[in-house]
C-alpha cells in the first residue's frame, strides 16, 4: 500500500514539474561538469591517408532541399501553437514494429497520441502491416510523424517481402557509380511508397579493421575515396527522389573490434588521423548536399577526453566538431539508444538529456520517452536549456517535415502495395549490379574464362549454405560434375580423371555479422586440391574469408562473388564460362598481396548469359501470356508438356518448363529433361557440318548430286545442285515409309528384318527388343535414288535431302554423323544434353516419350528416335534422331545468330551463314534458304508472319520449333511431345498455331528495339 501510494505521489510531482517547465526556471547551473585529464592511450601504428579534401565554402554546398518562404512560414506557424511539451516530444523518434503485438501497438499510439513523438523508426514486420500501423500511428499525431528506418541494402533489412540489394561491400566493388545512384533511386521509390522518408544511410565507415564485427559487409570498402563516392551515388539517388539520407555512424565506427550494440567501443586514432581519413566521407558528403548524420556510441579519445564517454553524448563531438568546425546544419540523430554502448553509461532519461545537451537533434529509440522528456523539462527549468537551443532542433526538424511533404500528409494506399515494392526493374538492375561486382583477383594462365569445354570439369562445394544456382548455371554451359566427399583421400580420388576443378565457398547471406572464415578441414581441401589439379575458387561470402589462405601461388583463379543469393551464384557462374567478363574490384584487401583495388577484367566470349526480359527491353509481363498459351495446349490435349526458351541480345530471359512428360504420369517437365527435336536435327546436327564443308570449298552452289554421291549418277536426281537439294526445289518426294515394307501383313516385323535381341547382323537397334538388318540401309538408299521426281518444279519439303546429306558427309569425312556432330560441334558448344541415341548417357526417366506405337515397333517410344527412317539408321538419322532440351538448343541458334561464332570460336565464315540464310529461290514462291526454313512469303507457314525476311529456324513433327531473329537479336525455341500417345491423331499443336501464337507474344514482348 506504501509503494502504491508513493507512486501516486511521485506521478502527481512529475505532473506538477511538467505543466510549471514553460513558465518558470531555477538558477543556472553549469551544463557540463569539469573535464578531467586526458588518459593518454595507445595510437594506431597504421600509416596514415595523407590527401586531405578541403571543404568548398558553405554557401555553395549542394542543396536538395532549399528553402521557400513556404516553409518558412509554415515553420513558424506551427511552432508557435505548440505548447511546450509538444515541442519536446518532436526531439523522439521511437521504435515501433510490425510483426509485435496489440500490447505494442497499444504504448506506440499512446507515445504518439500523449507524448507527441515527432518520429516512428520501423523495425521487423511486413509490408503491408507497416503500411497499416503507419497510417494508425499518423491519424493520431497532431503533427505527422517522420518514419525512418535502416535499409542499408533495402526494406528487406527490417520487413520481409521486400527486395533485398546487395551490401555495400558488394556495392563498394562496382566502379560504374551510376549503378550505386540507381540503387538510391530504387531505395528512394521502395521508402517512399511505405511512407517513410528517412533511410538510415548510407554508412560512412571505412572498414580498416577486417575483425570489425558490425560494420564489415555494411561498408563500402576500406579505401575512404572509394567509400565516400560509393556514399555520394547512393546519396544522389536517394535524395534525389525526395528521401532524405542519413550518414553515419559519425565519426566513424570502420575501425573498431566491438560491436556499440553491446559494449562501448574504443577508437584509437588520432586527431590527424581522424581528419585525414574517418572524417573525409562526410566533409565530402555536406558539400554534395547530405541533410542528416547519424552519431554513433563510440570511446574517441582524441576526441572526448573523458575516459569512456560516448561520443554520441559529447558536445565537443556533436557541437564543438559536428556543428561547429565541419559545419554541418542538418538534423542530427543519435545512433539507438537502448545500445549498450550507451545505455551503459546513463541510465533512460538522463541519455537522452545528455544526447540532446550534446547537440543531437532528434534522439532515437528512446527507452523511457516520458522519463526523458521530464528531465529535459527539468534542465530547460534549470535553465540548462534554453528557448533558442530548443528552438533550434524543433524548428529544424519541422522544416525537414515541410520538406518532405508531411504540411501535406497523405495516408499510404494498401493497393498493389506489394507489386509495388518489387518491381520488375529490381532484377533487371540486381544482375546489372553483380556483372559489375563479381571480382577476379587471380586469373594465372587465362584460367578464366574456361574457354575449352571439351575437358572433364568438376565442382567442390565448401561452406553451410546453399549452391545451387551456382552448379545449375555452371551445368548450362558444360558438363559439370559435383564432387564430394568428407575424406580428402577418398575426394582425391574421386577428382582423379578431372583437370579443372572449381570450388565453390558458400556462407549464408543472413549470417552477414558474423565472420565467414575458412574451417581448417576446408584450408586442407583446397590445398590438396590445388597440389594435383587447374583450381578456380569462388568465394561467395567476404574478401576477408579468403585471409586464411596463406598460399595463393597454387590457386591460378581466385573469383570474389562476395555474397550467396541466385543471382550472385548465376552471374558468377556466367563469368566463369565467359558470357560476361570481370568488371569488379576489391572493397577491401584480402593479403598484403590481393589489397583493396585489385581486379583483373577478363574476357568476354560471346557465350549465352542470362538476365531479366527488361535488361534486353522486353516486357516480362507480356512474357506471362506464354504460359497462357503453354496451358491451353496441354488442356486442350495437344500435348502433355513443354519446354519454352527466349533468348535476345545474348541473354537467356525466359526459360520455363510446362505440363508433364505424360498426360497421365506424374513426372513434371525440367529445364534438363530431353526430347526428340524431330527435322530440327536436319538444323543442329547435318547443316553445321554441311556449313563447314561448304567453307572449305568441297561443295559450290552449283555442284550437283552426281558431283557429290557417284550413286545418284544416271538416276533421275543427278543434275540437282546443291543450292536447289537444299532449298527443297529438286523436285524430290516428301518421304516414303520404308518401314512398311518390313511389316507382315498384321503390321508385325518380319523376321526376315529383325531380331529381338542384338545379332551378328542385326545390330540396328530401333527399340527395346528390335534390331534391324545392317544392311537395310542399302535398301533405303537405293529406293531414293529410284523414287519419281514430281511433274512440277516447286517448293516441296523433301526428307531425301538430309537423308542424302548425311550419306555424303560420312562418306566425305569418312566419319558417322553421330561423332561430327558431337566433336565439331557439341563438345565446343557446351551442347552435352544434345545427342542421337540418348539411352547410351542418359537414363530413360528424363526423356520424354514420343508415342505408344501400335504400328511398327509396338511400344512405348521413349529414348528411341520417333522417325521411323531414322530408327532404321540405328537411331541416327540425318533428317531426324536428336535429342536435345531447349537451352542447348538456344546455343546452336545462337552460334547462327552470330554468324558462325561462339565461345570464341569461329565455326564457319559470315559468308557462308548469309549463303545459307539467303532464300534463292523466293522470286519463283519458294521461302527456303539453304537448310534453314523462313518466314512464309505469304499465306500460313512456319511462324507467326510477325518476324523478319532474314529470320530463320526449323519445325519438328513432334511440336517443336527453333528460331532466331537477327534483327531483333532474338532466339525462340519451344520443345514438346505433341505426338505423345498417337502420332496418327490429328496436329491440334499446329491447328491451334500454339507454336506461332507464342512467338506472337514474343514478338509484342518488345519493347526497345
Amino acid at each position: 500500500m506504501k509503494r502504491f501510494l508513493f507512486s501516486i505521489g511521485l506521478c502527481i510531482g512529475l505532473l506538477f514539474l511538467i505543466t510549471n517547465c514553460s513558465s518558470t526556471k531555477n538558477k543556472p547551473t553549469p551544463a557540463i561538469a569539469a573535464k578531467p585529464e586526458v588518459i593518454a592511450d595507445k595510437q594506431i601504428e597504421e600509416p596514415i591517408d595523407n590527401e586531405t579534401y578541403i571543404p568548398i565554402p558553405k554557401s555553395e554546398r549542394k542543396n536538395f532541399f532549399p528553402e521557400t518562404a513556404l516553409e518558412t512560414h509554415w515553420v513558424d506557424s506551427v511552432y508557435n501553437q505548440m505548447s511546450f511539451d509538444e515541442k519536446v516530444g518532436q526531439l523522439f523518434m521511437v521504435a515501433a514494429y510490425s510483426n509485435k503485438d496489440a500490447a505494442h501497438v497499444a504504448d506506440v499510439e499512446k507515445l504518439v497520441a500523449e507524448n507527441k513523438v515527432g518520429g516512428l523508426i520501423f523495425f521487423q514486420g511486413g509490408p503491408m502491416r507497416q503500411a497499416q500501423l503507419t497510417n494508425k500511428y499518423q491519424s493520431l499525431a497532431k503533427v505527422p510523424l517522420f518514419i525512418g528506418i535502416d535499409a542499408e541494402w533495402g526494406l528487406s533489412m527490417r520487413i520481409d517481402s521486400t527486395f533485398r540489394y546487395p551490401f555495400n561491400m558488394t556495392l563498394g566493388a562496382i566502379k560504374d557509380l551510376k549503378l550505386v545512384e540507381k540503387v538510391g533511386v530504387s531505395l528512394a521509390k521502395e521508402s517512399k511508397r511505405m511512407g517513410i522518408h528517412f533511410n538510415f544511410a548510407p554508412v560512412l565507415d571505412i572498414n580498416t579493421n577486417p575483425k570489425n564485427p558490425i560494420i564489415g559487409y555494411r561498408s563500402f570498402g576500406e579505401n575512404k575515396v572509394n567509400v565516400t563516392e560509393h556514399a555520394i551515388a547512393l546519396m544522389n539517388g536517394a535524395q534525389g527522389q525526395g528521401i532524405f539520407s542519413t550518414g553515419k555512424h559519425f565519426p566513424g565506427h570502420g575501425d573498431t573490434a566491438t560491436d556499440s550494440h553491446s559494449t562501448l567501443p574504443i577508437v584509437n586514432a588520432s586527431r590527424d588521423h581522424l581528419e585525414k581519413v574517418e572524417l573525409y566521407p562526410y566533409k565530402r558528403m555536406f558539400d554534395e548536399g547530405l541533410v542528416s548524420v547519424m552519431v554513433a556510441h563510440l570511446n574517441v579519445p582524441s576526441l572526448e577526453p573523458r575516459q569512456g564517454f560516448p561520443t554520441s553524448l559529447s558536445y565537443d563531438v556533436v557541437t564543438n566538431l559536428l556543428k561547429k568546425e565541419l559545419g554541418f546544419d542538418g538534423l542530427i540523430f543519435t545512433d539507438a539508444l537502448n545500445m549498450k554502448g550507451a545505455s551503459n553509461f546513463r541510465s533512460p532519461g538522463d541519455i537522452d538529456l545528455e544526447a540532446f545537451m550534446a547537440g543531437n537533434d532528434i534522439l532515437l529509440f528512446a527507452e523511457n520517452v516520458p522519463l526523458a522528456a521530464e528531465k529535459i523539462c527539468v534542465a530547460y527549468q534549470d535553465s540548462l536549456i534554453s528557448d533558442s537551443r530548443l528552438a533550434q532542433s524543433v524548428k529544424k526538424i519541422l522544416s525537414y517535415k515541410f520538406k518532405a511533404g508531411l504540411n501535406k500528409y497523405k495516408s499510404i494506399e494498401g493497393i498493389n502495395l506489394y507489386n509495388d515494392l518489387n518491381p520488375k526493374s529490381n532484377e533487371t538492375l540486381q544482375y546489372e549490379l553483380y556483372e559489375n561486382a563479381v571480382t577476379v583477383v587471380k586469373n594465372d594462365g587465362n584460367i578464366l574464362p574456361i574457354k575449352n569445354l571439351n575437358q572433364k570439369i568438376a565442382y567442390v562445394k565448401l561452406g553451410d549454405d546453399t549452391n545451387s544456382s551456382f552448379v545449375k548455371t555452371l551445368k548450362k554451359y558444360t558438363e559439370v560434375t559435383e564432387v564430394s566427399d568428407t575424406n580428402i583421400d577418398t575426394l582425391m580420388t574421386k577428382l582423379k580423371d578431372y583437370e579443372t576443378v572449381i570450388i565453390g565457398y558458400h556462407k549464408s547471406d543472413k549470417s552477414w555479422w558474423k565472420a565467414p572464415e575458412l574451417t581448417v578441414p576446408d584450408l586442407q581441401i583446397i590445398d590438396s586440391i590445388a597440389s594435383k589439379k587447374k583450381v578456380i575458387i569462388d568465394c561467395f561470402a567476404k574478401p576477408y574469408s579468403l585471409s586464411r589462405i596463406l598460399n595463393f601461388n597454387e590457386l591460378p583463379g581466385v573469383i570474389v562473388s562476395y555474397q550467396n543469393g541466385d543471382i550472385a551464384q548465376e552471374v558468377s557462374a556466367e563469368l566463369i564460362f565467359g558470357a560476361i567478363g570481370a568488371k569488379g574490384l576489391l572493397p577491401v584487401s584480402i593479403n598484403n598481396t590481393l589489397k583493396a583495388g585489385d581486379g583483373i577484367t577478363t574476357q568476354k566470349l560471346n557465350r549465352l548469359g542470362f538476365s531479366t526480359p527488361e535488361s534486353v527491353g522486353m516486357s516480362s509481363e507480356k512474357l506471362k501470356q506464354i504460359e497462357t498459351y503453354a496451358q491451353k495446349a496441354i488442356d486442350g490435349k495437344m500435348t502433355p508438356g513443354m519446354q519454352v526458351l527466349v533468348a535476345r541480345k545474348g541473354k537467356v530471359i525466359y526459360q520455363k518448363s510446362f505440363g508433364k512428360q505424360t498426360y497421365e504420369g506424374e513426372v513434371k517437365v525440367k529445364n534438363s529433361d530431353l526430347y526428340d527435336v524431330a527435322s530440327v536435327t536436319k538444323m543442329v546436327a547435318t547443316l553445321p557440318n554441311i556449313m563447314q564443308v561448304y567453307d572449305q570449298k568441297k561443295v559450290t552452289l552449283e555442284t550437283t548430286l552426281g558431283e557429290m554421291l557417284p550413286i545418284f549418277r544416271g538416276s533421275n536426281k543427278q543434275k540437282i545442285t546443291f543450292k536447289e537439294l537444299l532449298s527443297h526445289y529438286g523436285r524430290m518426294q516428301a518421304w516414303i515409309p520404308f518401314y512398311t515394307a518390313t511389316l507382315d501383313s498384321a503390321k508385325m516385323p518380319m523376321d526376315k528384318y529383325y531380331r529381338k535381341i542384338y545379332s551378328e547382323g542385326f545390330t540396328k537397334r530401333v527399340s527395346d527388343s528390335l534390331y534391324l538388318r545392317d544392311d537395310y540401309h542399302d535398301t533405303i538408299m537405293k529406293r531414293i535414288i529410284e523414287s519419281p521426281l514430281i511433274d512440277k518444279k516447286e517448293y516441296r519439303y523433301s526428307d531425301f535431302t538430309f537423308i542424302i546429306l548425311k550419306q555424303y558427309l560420312e562418306k566425305t569425312m569418312g566419319r558417322h554423323l553421330d561423332e561430327l556432330a558431337t566433336d565439331n560441334f557439341y563438345k565446343t558448344l557446351g551442347m552435352n544434353n544434345t545427342l542421337f541415341n540418348p539411352l547410351t548417357k542418359f537414363d530413360k526417366s528424363v526423356i520424354a516419350p514420343t508415342e505408344i506405337d501400335n504400328y511398327f515397333r509396338h511400344d512405348v517410344i521413349q529414348g528411341y528416335v520417333h522417325d521411323m527412317e531414322a530408327a532404321m539408321e540405328d537411331g541416327v538419322g540425318g533428317h531426324a534422331g536428336i535429342f536435345s532440351n531447349a537451352m542447348d538448343i538456344a546455343k546452336m541458334m545462337q552460334m547462327y545468330l552470330q554468324k558462325g561464332n561462339y565461345g570464341g570460336i569461329q565455326y564457319f565464315s559470315e559468308a557462308t551463314f548469309n549463303d545459307f540464310n539467303t532464300c534463292w529461290f523466293c522470286p519463283e514462291g519458294n521461302r527456303r534458304g539453304l537448310g534453314f526454313d523462313k518466314q512464309q512469303i505469304s499465306g500460313a507457314g512456319p511462324t507467326c508472319g510477325c518476324v523478319s525476311m532474314s529470320s530463320f529456324g526449323h519445325t519438328g513433327f513432334t511440336g517443336t520449333i527453333a528460331w532466331a531473329d537477327p534483327e531483333t537479336d532474338i532466339v525462340y525455341v519451344l520443345l514438346s511431345n505433341r505426338t505423345y500417345p498417337d502420332s496418327n491423331l490429328p496436329n491440334k499443336l499446329s491447328k491451334e498455331n500454339i507454336r506461332e501464337d507464342i512467338q506472337k507474344v514474343i514478338q509484342e514482348a518488345i519493347i526497345e528495339k
